[in-house]
């Protein structure tokens, strides 16, 4: 199964409290913090939500 790194580029100070909260469910913590997530609908559901606070590479 495919994976994804995700990795958290900008802070959340100033970010809406659902982006935070989507954040923190994707296990990300602190800035250039990297998870690596399987890749299915639900994950980049998350990622669509954040999409200006992260990056992602396909691994």
């Amino acid at each position: 199964m495919p994976t994804l790194k995700i990795t958290l580029v900008k802070s959340t100070i100033g970010a809406l409290k659902d982006q935070k909260d989507t954040v923190k469910a994707l296990g990300l913590k602190k800035t250039n913090s990297v998870v690596e997530q399987p890749d299915n609908p639900c994950i980049r559901g998350m990622i669509f939500k954040v999409r200006h606070l992260v990056k992602v590479e396909e691994i």
